[in-house]
């Protein structure tokens, strides 16, 4: 059986739904914290189970059966989450999974200036040393982050950031299908070669697109890390939240997202989604 944990989110979910597509739902369960927003995945023939990271014994139950289990990143910075990560990785190997994957990120490392990258990275080696099989996913960087700063940008009329790097921005939706087509294929041992669009784009780039998609100029300001870190404060974005948008410009301009790879097009069969279309459907769904 396969086990996809944080099912009711975007990308377990869409994970769950591409697997739906490949197997019999009676050989995939869930583990998700709130059931009843999984009802409808239990409707469909899923098993549905609770299961908490930071709660042992639930994942236990969560994880019975497993024949894989995959750990999808529960986004909490720092100790905390390596911990939770920790727990879950454990626990796969209680429940006597076969193989553990995880949602790891193509800038994991120890020495990124983009904090959660230090959770991937830590993530990773407990993998290494848990004994088991495992992949980790190391996907490109969700198109979600370019989507929301553009769909500011067009409000405003403004771009405002300090000075980046290309990013190799990518869909939810390929993502989740290339976990799907790892899971059934068992393919992978150990870290997969980034899983990315097939190209990056710096900011200049995506302001050029968006101009285009709704047919006026927006303005690109370039500002001073400091009037960056300023401005956030200014739109009420809370500090750590700050801290972490900082570091995705600086990784970004230390060239830590730039590395893109055709291994996310080989492993779903066709080209991924580009910036520029990931941008025309969410500008038009905004702003539609």
């Amino acid at each position: 059986m396969i086990i996809v944990t944080g099912a009711n989110g975007k990308l377990g979910r869409a994970v769950v739904e591409k697997l739906l597509k490949r197997a019999p739902a009676e050989q995939i369960a869930v583990s998700v914290r709130e059931l009843n927003k999984a009802q409808d995945l239990k409707d469909r023939g899923v098993r549905v189970r609770q299961g908490d990271f930071d709660d042992a014994d639930s994942l236990l139950h969560a994880f019975e059966g497993a024949s894989q289990v995959l750990i999808v990143s529960s986004g909490i910075m720092g100790e905390g989450g390596i911990r939770q990560h920790q727990t879950a990785i454990e626990t796969a190997k209680k429940a006597g999974a076969g193989r553990v994957l995880y949602t790891s990120h193509m800038g994991s490392s120890p020495n990124s200036y983009f904090p959660p990258m230090l959770n991937h990275a830590a993530t990773e080696e407990l993998l290494k040393a848990s004994g088991m099989a495992y992949t980790s996913l190391r996907n490109g960087f969700y198109a979600t982050l370019a989507e929301m700063l553009i769909g500011r940008a067009i409000r405003t009329g403004e771009l405002i950031t300090p000075e980046d790097g290309p990013v190799a921005w990518t869909s939810h939706s390929d993502l989740a299908e290339a976990a799907a087509a790892i899971l059934m294929e068992q393919k992978f041992d150990g870290l997969t070669p980034n899983l990315t669009a097939s190209g990056a784009m710096d900011m200049d780039g995506l302001a050029a697109i968006a101009s285009e998609i709704i047919g006026h100029p927006l303005r690109r300001i370039i500002v001073s890390d400091e009037e960056y870190q300023d401005h956030l404060k200014s739109q009420g974005q809370p500090e750590d939240r700050a801290n972490m948008l900082m570091g995705m410009f600086l990784a970004s301009r230390n060239g830590e997202f730039a590395q893109a790879s055709t291994a996310l097009a080989n492993l779903i069969g066709r080209t991924p989604m580009n910036i520029r279309e990931i941008l025309k459907e969410s500008i038009s769904h905004q702003h539609g």
